[in-house]
């Protein structure tokens, strides 16, 4: 009577379209990398086509074209030693261009005329530019303008030397950092820094664990009192040894 029982319970049995199935099977495509990234290595092994008259492709090679030298320089190389016609450079009117030129351009030829006539002039030493000149050198000259501190004799205890005294202490670099002094030497660690915030926000950002939930932590409560539960265990009862 028991033997069909027992060979039974040996053999189980699962419908593949049952719910707990159903929801294995999705939470394994959900936590499954493969899957994850199913898409991207497809479209990695696609490759990308690239004609040879692509819009982009042409683009760089005339750009090339435009900036490469030997392009930039080639009419002119093509057009070296076609100047025939002229007896002597002179008559070329590009040389002779280009000589006018230089010379227009020439600082020295431009001042020689300013130069030659600089030995021609006489000047009175009591004229009236002279001595407009002398005093105008006196006024803006360094040496009568400044007076160096050490040339004063200040009391120590007159105010504004005082006020001075403290605008300088105020300026002062070492007087402005002495309040840090105390900060020399002393360790500092490094947790709690925006450096470390930062990292550790990233590793939450980042973090699969948290990102995603595993199928153990889904709560799952079976109905006692489903038709399927109460047949189940009326035919256990009903095939009970005991």
């Amino acid at each position: 009577y028991t033997e069909a029982w027992d060979a039974d319970k040996k053999s189980i049995h699962v419908m593949p379209d049952t719910p707990d199935i159903l929801l294995a099977k999705a939470n394994a495509a959900n936590v499954s990398h493969k899957l994850y990234v199913k898409a991207w290595e497809e479209a990695k092994k696609k490759g990308y086509d690239m004609r040879a008259d692509a819009i982009p492709i042409k683009t760089a090679k005339a750009s090339r074209d435009i900036a490469s030298d030997y392009k930039y320089k080639e009419t002119h190389e093509k057009e070296k030693g076609h100047y025939i016609g002229c007896p002597s450079a002179k008559e070329d009117p590009k040389l002779a261009w280009a000589a006018r030129a230089m010379a227009l351009q020439n600082d020295r030829l431009y001042k020689k005329a300013y130069n030659d006539s600089k030995t021609q002039i006489h000047i009175p030493v009591d004229a009236m530019s002279v001595q407009a000149a002398k005093e105008c050198q006196t006024l803006v000259s360094d040496i009568d303008y400044r007076q160096y501190l050490h040339q004063w004799t200040c009391l120590p205890d007159q105010n504004d030397v005082i006020h001075a005294r403290q605008a300088y202490d105020l300026q002062s670099d070492n007087v402005y950092k002495s309040d840090l002094e105390w900060l020399r030497g002393i360790g500092w660690l490094t947790e709690g820094s925006v450096d470390v915030v930062k990292a550790k926000k990233a590793q939450e950002l980042l973090n699969d664990r948290l990102y995603r939930t595993r199928p153990e932590q889904l709560k799952f409560t079976s109905i006692t009192d489903s038709p399927d539960v109460v047949l189940a265990k009326t035919n256990a009862m009903q095939l009970s040894d005991v």
